[in-house]
């Protein structure tokens, strides 16, 4: 994670911070500073999208601001979005471009980054709902958008936007598991997140009593060890009277459709429930 707000100066910046043209050089030469453009120049350790974004005049936006975070998003790194402001000029070094502009009401300052809740405003508008749940959910629990910035946001935002704001919660583990709650929303179940179950642990999601659904990232259940964890761990759930149903990235996210229908279908044989009741 990087801090782009603080990586890029100004040539005046660096003069009233008490550079003399030749130091600015030096720095240059040697490394210390990158020259991105006339009049504007990348701290040492400025990450590579940062310094792209402030080369065609802006900063960081959308799912490029909230990747840099760490927050969750749905798409995989690509053209980077950058954040021109309403009044800005856009300076593309590439022709032509790949690069997503923004350019929604700002600061004076180019490469200021947006707020918190401004860009979680752009993911909506750019890549729409489901982007901005999983996102809106990251920022919650890393405590970056707060009652205000969620007051900001809902009164900046459409009806679906709303329902998203209305839904979020600030506990959840994964963009999986928001992903998969706000799939879910419309059919009338409980859904409850990182629940903790004797004798198992706490698991991802369950639906009403007894259906646990697992929602295996990409990188943290491949290993024979872990596989052979989470094996046990439904076992033991077996051993309760639990269902477990076991989903990876890819079958949430591209292939929801089977996802959905066997939950449904787990659900409508009373899975869910405790026998008996």
């Amino acid at each position: 994670m990087c801090v782009p707000s603080i990586a890029i100066q100004r040539y005046r910046e660096l003069r009233a911070a008490g550079l003399s043209r030749s130091a600015i050089r030096r720095a240059v030469a040697t490394g210390e500073l990158h020259h991105l453009r006339r009049g504007v120049y990348a701290s040492a350790d400025a990450c590579a999208e940062v310094m792209i974004a402030a080369t065609h005049g802006g900063a960081l936006a959308c799912v490029s601001a909230a990747r840099h975070w760490g927050l969750w998003v749905l798409d995989e790194p690509g053209d980077v979005h950058v954040w021109l402001h309403h009044d800005g000029h856009r300076r593309h070094a590439d022709d032509p471009c790949t690069c997503i502009e923004h350019w929604d009401e700002g600061t004076r300052d180019a490469f200021a980054l947006p707020s918190a809740a401004r860009v979680l405003r752009q993911i909506l508008a750019c890549a729409g709902v489901e982007a901005f749940f999983v996102a809106l959910e990251s920022a919650r629990r890393a405590g970056i958008v707060g009652p205000a910035a969620l007051r900001w946001l809902t009164s900046h935002i459409g009806d679906e936007g709303r329902e998203a704001v209305a839904l979020s919660r600030d506990d959840a583990d994964s963009g999986l598991e928001s992903l998969l709650r706000w799939r879910l929303r419309h059919h009338g179940l409980t859904v409850r997140t990182q629940v903790r179950i004797a004798s198992v642990g706490v698991v991802d999601v369950l639906i009403g009593e007894r259906l646990i659904v697992e929602t295996d990232g990409k990188a943290n259940h491949d290993s024979p060890s872990l596989r052979h964890k989470d094996l046990l761990r439904d076992a033991h759930a077996a051993l309760w009277g639990y269902v477990t149903l076991r989903f990876d990235y890819a079958m949430i996210v591209h292939e929801w459709e089977l996802v959905e229908s066997a939950i449904l279908a787990s659900v409508a044989s009373g899975h869910h429930l405790v026998p008996g009741r």
